[in-house]
């Protein structure tokens, strides 16, 4: 292995990796204070157990995640000192913004935590929003950054340097809105579904337990709804892609001639003129081939194109699932027999992990179609690689290193999940302290 795929392969590994908690980060949140929001409302015990359990795991995520998410920000200036030293003074607001939202999700989590019983109920729940705030917000930075890696902006070059350098202008770059949209539903999804499966699991041990069914539902809800709204946002970056990087839209395809009215090839299956509408809004208009571009300048095809068709198979597979549980929903709320089926919930099982597998086959599509630039059509990654020997060392050593962190946090996760009570009983005491 050379230094170049050594390089690439641990930035793959650390990104593959705290992506996750990334995105349970973003998402989790939400789930814990819409629990807590319903004992507010309710007063029902069910649902300040949900509201604490929910937090203590997300506390165990978020330690993993910024232990992670560390080691990806020194990985970032020592395995690429060359786009550091191009990129840093053009990206670098993000990252901060970014880092200052860490830092506030930090200190509101803390409150939320150890609040309980030591600030008022209302207080407590706007600590919840603002984790859930801060939380999304530090992901939709961290993206921007990667969005203006696709589409970059805001500076002119000048014997193949940048200047006349516009931060704000690189933040609100072309593929910002549409990536950062897509991100930011596919972690509702993937964390909504993903809890929803593990609920679902319990629930079939115990068909009438009231905590496992008021888990799912609220998971449900938030994975459910993004799921349903990621095509929208699929489509608007589909667009973009098209605008800014039209040789990773034909390596999605694997879409080698350029053809006018183009069809859309998925599954073995041809559409004709949907790449054309999905690409441009025009059944009629031209999408240009792989063998319009370069060899040297074209992606990896085969790689781009099974991931990305593996993250649309995920996603259409969770958009049909939230459909069939919004029909359940709608034919059975008044009974509260919706949660009842036992194929229903064996569904939501296997369901339960394809948002991560749709988030972490993203991610490949996004990085590997843009090789082999770093910075789209300005940089190469082969340029921007540190000149530093054996990288194989620190990649065997890191990948250990998850390993560990991935073993140690499951098993915390199913301590956890095997603590969850049968059917919390009222808390009179705690009620009247919180009330």
């Amino acid at each position: 292995m050379d230094d170049l795929l050594a390089a690439r392969s641990q930035m793959a590994m650390s990104l593959a990796f705290h992506i996750i908690f990334a995105a349970i980060g973003i998402a989790m949140p939400l789930l814990m204070i819409i629990a807590e929001g319903k004992w507010l409302r309710s007063k029902d015990e069910i649902y300040l157990t949900l509201a604490q359990r929910w937090a203590k795991g997300t506390a165990i995520l978020f330690a993993v995640g910024a232990v992670s998410g560390t080691v990806l920000s020194f990985e970032l200036g020592l395995l690429w000192p060359g786009f550091m030293g191009y990129a840093g003074s053009i990206i670098g607001m993000p990252f901060s913004l970014e880092g200052f939202a860490f830092f506030t999700e930090a200190i509101f989590l803390g409150i939320y935590l150890y609040g309980w019983k030591r600030v008022p109920p209302r207080a407590h729940l706007f600590a919840g929003v603002m984790v859930a705030v801060s939380g999304a917000l530090s992901g939709i930075f961290v993206v921007i950054a990667n969005a203006w890696m696709n589409a970059p902006t805001g500076f002119r070059l000048t014997d193949g340097k940048p200047v006349d350098i516009d931060p704000i202008a690189a933040m609100l770059n072309p593929a910002a809105f549409s990536q950062t949209l897509h991100m930011t539903l596919a972690a509702y999804a993937a964390t909504g579904f993903a809890v929803a499966g593990i609920h679902a699991f319990m629930l079939r041990r115990d068909r009438t337990n009231r905590f496992h069914r008021a888990a799912l539902a609220i998971a449900l809800l938030v994975g459910g709804v993004s799921a349903i709204l990621q095509p929208l946002s699929g489509d608007s970056l589909a667009k973009s892609v098209a605008r800014t990087q039209p040789v990773k839209l034909a390596a999605f395809e694997g879409h080698f001639q350029t053809e006018q009215g183009a069809s859309l090839r998925i599954g073995g299956i041809e559409i004709p003129y949907l790449l054309s509408i999905l690409a441009y809004g025009d059944p009629n208009a031209v999408v240009k081939g792989l063998n319009d571009f370069p060899a040297a300048d074209r992606p990896p095809v085969a790689i781009v194109h099974i991931a990305f068709q593996i993250m649309v198979a995920c996603g259409v597979a969770m958009m049909l699932v939230a459909l069939w549980a919004a029909w359940r929903y709608l034919r059975g709320r008044r009974n509260q027999k919706w949660l009842e089926s036992k194929w229903f919930l064996r569904l939501l099982i296997i369901a339960a992990p394809l948002g991560f597998i749709a988030v972490e086959t993203g991610w490949v599509v996004t990085e590997v179609g843009r090789q082999p630039w770093i910075i789209n059509g300005v940089m190469r990654t082969s340029e921007a690689v540190t000149p530093m020997p054996g990288l194989i060392v620190p990649f065997l050593t890191f990948t250990v290193l998850y390993i560990f962190l991935a073993v140690i946090t499951v098993f915390l996760l199913l301590r956890q999940v095997a603590a969850s009570p049968k059917d919390p009983e009222p808390k009179p005491q705690e009620a009247r302290v919180a009330a």
